[in-house]
């Protein structure tokens, strides 16, 4: 029988972490997971489906959500009209996969290629070190192909009605979502492991690659988020909202005038945390390029991209700058000559990695 590997949650009386998750100083959490900050906004969604003019609620929550997108990049949503015991559903039963075990999750692996299921960390190959998180991801597309859970339709309606709402800025109001082709949909269900040391992360710092992700947490805390002042703050859980990220997708449409915001996930020593994210992410051949350039600005690509480049291109930056700083790191506690040292990271400049040798 083959062993079985390591799990986040197999972990009980050990001391000291595994290597592969440590994180270096600098990536290591300076705020608590439950010192929270009311500086994300909260925003109601009641009445958004009511046009009204000037004066109408839409308009009200339209310019919320564009004041959040522009300092954050990331909000909560509340009165967003998902059933409430569905929202429960998903939550216990994601916790009783979790609690399974090892054994019968790892019937789910996901490593070797496959279009999701159970996986330690993340779905990357080459990764330097590892998130302390379980995840289990489910691809819900093409949409005209898949029979969808109820929760996935709900939440695909409604990050397509958030889209809507910033493709108003003087925009038609489906210029977003045109500009995805067709969106994909893809959950994903962290649980986060309590630890000992609170040197590793839950998940590491980063933006998510498409227009809009929509995350449902519990009320253990530890996301945390920056603002343009680039400090992080943890968000206050919010019972049943949803968080919104904005991601680089979003970003780049804006022509910069939005955040993709820069998130992470910490741990803690009493207690684990689960979260479950939706990311809309658009075709891969869909077009990534601003939809609109305001009189005085200058575009911030050089020119248009896919969808598919753009991601192949932003993940193969992250694996090479953290191999980077690993290499730097080694030769420094080694003390190799300076030669030796321009020579190992001249080297770094390899052939692009093609989509599939950069996922696992």
């Amino acid at each position: 029988m083959a062993p079985v590997p390591f799990l986040p949650t197999a972990v009980t009386e050990e001391k000291t972490l595994k290597e592969s998750f440590v994180r270096d100083e600098d990536e290591r959490p300076k705020v608590p997971y439950n010192v929270f900050s009311d500086e994300i906004p909260v925003i109601s969604l009641q009445g958004m489906d009511e046009e009204g003019g000037e004066g109408g609620q839409r308009s009200e929550i339209c310019r919320q959500i564009v004041a959040a997108c522009e300092d954050w990049g990331i909000f909560q949503v509340v009165d967003h009209g998902l059933d409430a015991e569905l929202i429960a559903s998903m939550t216990r039963l994601a916790r009783e996969f979790f609690a399974l075990p090892a054994e019968e999750k790892l019937r789910f692996d996901m490593s070797g290629g496959k279009k999701g299921g159970f996986i330690v960390s993340s779905h990357l190959q080459g990764e330097v070190v590892q998130d302390w998180r379980e995840i289990v991801t489910y691809f819900s597309y093409p949409i005209h192909a898949r029979d969808y859970t109820r929760a996935g339709q709900a939440r695909g309606e409604l990050a397509c009605n958030l889209l809507s709402v910033l493709s108003e800025l003087g925009l038609d109001r489906e210029a977003v979502t045109q500009a995805c082709i067709e969106m994909d949909q893809k959950l994903v269900v962290n649980s986060t492991q309590s630890a000992r040391n609170l040197i590793t992360l839950g998940l590491k710092r980063h933006t998510d690659p498409g227009p809009i992700t929509l995350l449902l947490q519990d009320q253990v805390g530890g996301l945390q988020a920056t603002g343009r002042g680039a400090t992080w703050i943890t968000v206050q859980p919010v019972q049943n909202a949803f968080v919104v990220n904005l991601g680089d997708h979003g970003h780049y449409l804006s022509n910069g005038r939005f955040k993709n915001a820069d998130h992470q996930a910490v741990v803690n020593s009493n207690c684990s945390r689960l979260s479950i994210a939706t990311f809309q992410n658009p075709a891969p051949e869909a077009v990534v390029y601003p939809l609109a350039v305001r009189e005085g600005e200058r575009p911030v690509m050089e020119k248009a991209i896919t969808f598919a480049e753009m991601y192949r291109r932003k993940m193969s930056r992250d694996l090479e700058l953290a191999r980077l700083k690993k290499m730097a790191k080694s030769e420094s506690k080694q003390e190799e000559a300076a030669g030796e040292n321009a020579e190992a990271i001249g080297s770094a400049a390899t052939k692009p990695k093609a989509l599939n040798e950069i996922l696992a």
